[in-house]
């Protein structure tokens, strides 16, 4: 897993992401609870220095305001034939699934660790709109054989692509095993094929807008539960 999460860091950071995920102004609704909330806490305050009760003044207010905002849900276990096992406090989530008697699939899936800038559809439009981006490492193995065919992948909000397909021998890990070749430089029929073959396998375009969706949700999860440790750190 730390291969594939270094193998994904090497594409473009969108630091503007964060902002897209955790929302944009505070409403005035949200400004008046802290007014209210403040005064709950007074007696707290006093046994806490200025600066500590100013940091979990800040705290709650930030946990109310995302809790608020825009509120998590209990996270999907399920996908078509997939299930799906979340990890709290980690930054990605792996999903298995079988295919015939002797294929079992396993996906190791990243939360957003990129973007790209696109322009706005139509004609008469201005700007451009980002897209985030999510990697993807398709393990499929069969039986008891020692090799594995991966696909490392890349999420964009309504497609699936393929980067890279390889060989992995596991039993036998070499230092610098050969990759392959990036996949948009094999031949065009090999690409479809490849393609053809993940899909049938329900690795596809609409495995991309779930997991879109399902990050949307864990991002604020564990933005919330970060907080909220933070806070009970400060608190002690």
């Amino acid at each position: 897993m730390g291969r594939f999460i270094r193998t994904a860091q090497r594409i473009l950071l969108c630091n503007s992401s964060r902002t897209l995920l955790h929302g944009g102004v505070r409403s005035p609704a949200i400004a008046s609870t802290s007014f209210v909330q403040s005064r709950s806490y007074a007696s707290e305050v006093i046994s806490k220095s200025p600066f500590e009760a100013n940091i979990l003044r800040i705290l709650r207010n930030e946990i109310q305001y995302q809790s608020e905002y825009a509120p998590p849900h209990q996270p999907a276990a399920k996908f078509n034939s997939f299930t799906v096992q979340d990890r709290p406090g980690e930054q990605y989530i792996t999903m298995r699934g079988k295919y015939g008697d002797n294929e079992d699939i396993k996906i190791d899936v990243t939360m957003f660790d990129g973007c790209a800038y696109v322009p706005k559809p139509g004609e008469d439009s201005t700007g451009e709109d980002v897209h985030l981006h999510i990697s993807l490492l398709v393990d499929i193995s069969k039986g008891q054989d020692h090799y594995e065919l991966e696909f490392l992948c890349s999420a964009w909000p309504d497609s699936l692509e393929i980067q890279k397909v390889y060989f992995l021998r596991h039993q036998k890990m070499m230092a610098r095993p050969y990759m392959g070749p990036n996949f948009r430089d094999l031949n065009v029929k090999l690409q479809k094929t490849l393609r053809e073959y993940l899909e049938a396998r329900g690795v596809n375009d609409e495995l991309s807008v779930f997991l879109h969706e399902y990050m949307k949700n864990k991002d604020r999860i564990e933005l919330i539960q970060w907080l909220s440790t933070v806070k009970s750190f400060v608190e002690k």
